[in-house]
């Protein structure tokens, strides 16, 4: 699944798979802004055919934290 996330955040935002790690940080690590996260929340229900709220998002600061609300909701 990890594989999957780091492809994808790879190709939607211009960012090197050797730069993405499961403790990579939206925000301090990618410069991530709201805007972003709106975005790869889009990406992230598309791909994976779930539904990621509002409130759930909160919760998702680094890449790993992503990876297990995929796994926890797939």
């Amino acid at each position: 699944m990890f594989e999957k996330v780091r492809e994808m955040i790879s190709e939607c935002f211009d960012i090197d798979q050797d730069e993405i790690t499961l403790s990579t940080s939206f925000k301090s690590d990618l410069g991530f802004d709201e805007l972003d996260m709106v975005d790869l929340v889009m990406d992230v229900e598309d791909v994976f055919e779930i539904e990621l709220p509002d409130e759930d998002l909160e919760d998702i600061k680094t890449v790993g934290d992503l990876v297990k609300f995929i796994e926890e909701n797939n």
